[in-house]
């Protein structure tokens, strides 16, 4: 039947293999259980059901990509779109969660039209690849500096803006314990570095006496609170434009591209012939729809699969093995309430650092590619907000371009989204 279902031997793989594979890329993303929860129940959500909600919209988008793909990738709630979703949709702009779930499902809805009718490739293929690379890299320091907020490293100051925390305190002791530990272990190649490091950091402050230990197991929390409570309608107001248009674009490159660099780690997009990426896009798309329902922030592929595919992973069935166990995930509520912020704190930095690589990519030689990419990854931290960055970095790219001369090498796409940041600042100002 799995060989039916997934073709293991034309992949040239084995029952045993994906399952391993599959084992592999949930424990190096198994993290956001207890990170995304976190993240969210800032907004005032309820944090069961969001744990709850992040376990089974993983599950099922991955469930998606295993029998509509047939690829080896696994999906769960984004790390940078949760963050916006908490930080700049309701704490900096002021709109309710429910009004933020709405959004979420809005831009699902338009990135399904967007894949279906072939757009999203048109979009992504003409985002120049420096904007690229300065979004995931800004969107990592948007991440560091909540993780050095939360960890108490770094708090504000009135006459510097921020300053150094207390570093003798035994929350901030025990985060830079963490960062150190996730670090060397993913240095010696040790599967799951992250969620390791994040359950030692839990342990430890148990033993220690600084956190209260709730259990391991127990029956699933309540999703009530958070499922079907989206506000499509107040979504739908105007001052929303440019959230989703942010939700969708973050959506359109972060996945797209780590579909691609996962399929072509495994070998399943070969020059010249037909391969599986439609139907990938369109599993990400529909999972997005699905986890907006259930109450969380949007559903996206993990470039943490990757190290499933480097353990052997090539068919949807690794995929499979990653769906169900993000389902048993669902009986650990217990243990992911037990999980305090200075150890989920340590992850975000990691996973930030590991997202600056990015920058290597940029073309620093060439002023009109630089400067765009320089404010929108400069800009995100420091403005407490992804959709700034994205405008500065596209805005500033349009008109660099202009000025210099080099107006031919604007792509549409960029061109067009550049214009809606500029409408959006005219007509709604900074909010």
């Amino acid at each position: 039947m799995l060989e039916n279902l997934f073709k293991l031997q034309e992949h040239g793989t084995n029952v045993r293999t994906e399952i391993l594979a599959g084992v592999t890329t949930f424990l190096t993303m198994a993290y956001i259980i207890f990170v995304n929860p976190a993240i969210l129940s800032t907004t005032g959500m309820d944090s069961g059901a969001i744990f709850v909600a992040t376990c089974l919209a993983a599950a099922i988008g991955t469930l998606i990509m295993a029998f509509v793909a047939n690829w080896p990738v696994g999906m769960a709630p984004g790390m940078g779109l949760n963050a916006f979703f908490a930080f700049t949709v309701v704490g900096a702009m002021g709109y309710s969660w429910q009004q933020a779930l709405g959004a979420v499902f809005i831009s699902g809805i338009i990135f399904l039209i967007l894949t279906v009718t072939g757009v999203r490739t048109w979009i992504v293929e003409g985002i120049p690849k420096s904007l690229r690379s300065a979004i995931v890299a800004g969107i990592g320091l948007f991440l560091a500096i909540i993780a050095l907020k939360s960890s108490g490293v770094v708090v504000g100051n009135e006459a510097t803006l921020v300053a150094l925390g207390d570093l003798t305190a035994p929350s901030t002791l025990y985060a830079i314990l963490g960062l150190f530990i996730i670090a060397a272990l993913d240095a010696l190649k040790v599967r799951g570095a992250i969620l390791i490091g994040i359950l030692a950091i839990t342990i430890l402050s148990i033993i220690m006496g600084h956190q209260q230990f709730g259990g391991v197991f127990s029956a699933p929390p309540s999703l009530a609170p958070t499922f079907m409570q989206l506000d499509v309608m107040g979504a739908l107001s105007f001052g929303f434009v440019h959230v989703i248009l942010v939700l969708v674009l973050v959506e359109v490159f972060d996945a797209t591209g780590t579909m691609i660099g996962v399929a072509k780690r495994a070998n399943l997009m070969p020059e010249g012939k037909p391969n599986r990426l439609g139907r990938a896009l369109f599993a990400d798309s529909t999972a997005i729809v699905a986890g907006s329902m259930l109450g969380t922030s949007s559903t996206t592929a993990y470039i943490e699969s990757t190290s499933g595919v480097q353990a052997g992973g090539r068919t949807g069935l690794t995929a499979l093995t990653v769906a169900v166990l993000f389902v048993l995930a669902l009986f650990l509520a217990p243990l992911a309430g037990s999980v305090p912020a200075y150890a989920t704190a340590p992850a975000l930095l990691y996973v930030a650092g590991l997202m600056l690589r990015e920058v290597a990519e940029i073309d620093w030689h060439d002023a009109t590619e630089a400067t765009p990419a320089a404010l929108t990854a400069v800009a995100m931290p420091f403005t407490y907000s992804i959709a700034n960055g994205l405008a500065f970095g596209f805005i500033s790219y349009v008109v660099l371009k202009i000025i210099t001369g080099r107006i031919k090498q604007i792509h549409p796409a960029t061109f067009i989204v550049g214009v809606l940041f500029v409408i959006k600042y005219a007509y709604f100002g900074g909010h």
